[in-house]
């Protein structure tokens, strides 16, 4: 994946997720999300958005105090809320559209560069939260393959490298993730003393075979597994632990 095509994710996953909010209406409930309504995903996502322009737009500002952070999320009333949302969106996709390649910011997972790592996290930030505005209306997306491997990826080399010992269990336990619109395959070893995540498809207890999308939106607990061949432990175990955390 290329910045130029995070940030066409990015700005597609945004434009649909508007659409589909307006669609649905501010109240409709938030299934992935127990409590939320559409308007608490706008309010939630556009603050993200103002968030990630500010460290791209500042540079090497690293951290904003509580009050600065409060000022991304101050969201209008319901009435200009998703006029709101789209200008947030928009002005987030501008930065990194038009972002100097040698921009030095802060930035708290692996990447080639810190405007690559900010267009990546932003898109898959996006696309999954695109998913929970699209299950209030009942449809879910659909994704390159490319892209929602490249979700798995961050998610299990990115978030949960950063505390692998989360993800510890004795006795150990292995699954297996199965693609089947692109060649990949990961495998999941948890172990008495951290995650390990192996590339290919290694023997073990479990397998979960599913498209690219299918495993990404399985992964961040969007969705349950569309094929399952073994002993469903190792599954169960991962969704008790597996929860991202920032810091």
């Amino acid at each position: 994946m290329h910045i130029d095509q995070y940030v066409a994710t990015l700005r597609e996953d945004g434009e649909r997720l508007a659409g589909v909010a307006g669609q649905a209406g501010l109240d409709a409930p938030v299934p992935p999300c127990p409590g939320w309504t559409i308007a608490d995903l706008l309010r939630h996502l556009g603050g993200v958005h103002r968030w990630a322009t500010a460290h791209v737009v500042m540079e090497r500002k690293e951290h904003f105090s509580r009050d600065e952070e409060q000022q991304f999320f101050q969201a209008p009333a319901d009435a200009a809320l998703l006029d709101w949302f789209r200008e947030g969106h928009r002005a987030l996709t501008v930065a990194l559209a038009s972002a100097d390649p040698e921009l030095d910011c802060w930035t708290f997972l692996p990447a080639g560069s810190p405007r690559e790592f900010w267009a990546r996290r932003q898109a898959h930030e996006t696309a999954v939260h695109r998913a929970d505005a699209e299950a209030a209306v009942g449809s879910r997306p659909r994704w390159d393959p490319r892209f929602a491997a490249d979700g798995i990826d961050e998610l299990l080399d990115g978030f949960f490298r950063r505390r692998p010992q989360r993800l510890a269990t004795d006795p150990p336990l292995r699954m297996t993730l199965c693609a089947t619109d692109l060649p990949r395959a990961w495998t999941i070893r948890m172990e008495t003393d951290r995650l390990y995540v192996d590339p290919g498809a290694q023997p073990t207890g479990l397998t979960l075979t599913g498209t690219a999308s299918d495993l990404y939106l399985l992964l961040w607990n969007r969705a349950e597994p569309p094929s399952v061949e073994g002993d469903p432990a190792a599954w169960e175990s991962w969704r008790a632990r597996a929860t991202v955390t920032w810091g």
